[in-house]
């Protein structure tokens, strides 16, 4: 069973793949179409990023792992509706943003825009295998559903992190090749992804909400772990 879990780094994507659980190897692309394309044998594709929206308000999907996840909860944004992300820019997407939700949009936020637009577009005619997954959340449920004490950017943090993976039969060596180049959080974070689509393929992962909510196209918004 061959699995890959993907997150979104400066300079494109970060993807580890397991096989059977276990560590398979590491790749980095500067687009993520690249990498379902080098990976056609995997079976789930995990990928930190939203692949669902709501028409307004907020997607119960950020509001549950917020929940979960207590004094880590910020890792979550909350993801406007899918009206907010066909404005041209940050100026009009807040004024969407506010019409739709009451709530106004943050820069971060919208920084968002083109990884979200690329994963959308990729999403198309892989809905099969691919998911949406939040690292936070895979890591609190490898804590015995505990959230982390420490920032993923922090030695602390990290280092807890990669033994929690090890823990979770995920061993990442120290040489990634390519995939080393982006920054230690985004592997982690790839790592847990992967933890979590084995899960997915597995039949056992656990989705926020369940059941979740659907999209205006029907298809599921959820964050699973």
């Amino acid at each position: 069973m061959v699995v890959l879990g993907v997150d979104a780094c400066k300079k494109g994507w970060v993807a580890v793949e397991l096989t059977d659980g276990a560590f398979a190897g590491a790749r980095f692309s500067h687009g993520l179409r690249t990498l379902l394309d080098a990976t056609p044998q995997a079976d789930v594709v995990a990928v930190d990023m939203p692949l669902g929206l709501v028409e307004e308000g907020w997607r119960q999907a950020d509001e549950k792992a917020k929940a979960v996840l207590g004094p880590r909860r910020n890792s979550v944004f909350r993801v406007p509706p899918r009206r907010v992300w066909l404005e041209a820019d940050y100026e009009t997407a807040g004024l969407r943003c506010r019409e739709l939700t009451n709530t106004g949009l943050s820069r971060q936020t919208w920084g968002l825009a083109a990884k979200l637009d690329e994963a959308g577009e990729c999403l198309e005619g892989e809905e099969d295998r691919m998911f949406e997954v939040h690292p936070e959340v895979s890591f609190w449920a490898l804590n015995g559903k505990t959230p982390l004490p420490h920032r993923k950017t922090s030695w602390a943090g990290q280092m807890q992190r990669r033994a929690l993976l090890r823990t979770g039969g995920v061993v990442l060596p120290d040489d990634l090749g390519e995939a080393g180049q982006a920054s230690p959080d985004d592997v982690l974070d790839a790592a847990a992804a992967a933890w979590s689509a084995h899960r997915i393929a597995q039949g056992r992962a656990i989705a926020l909400p369940d059941p979740p909510q659907l999209d205006h196209r029907r298809r599921q918004i959820a964050i699973r772990y």
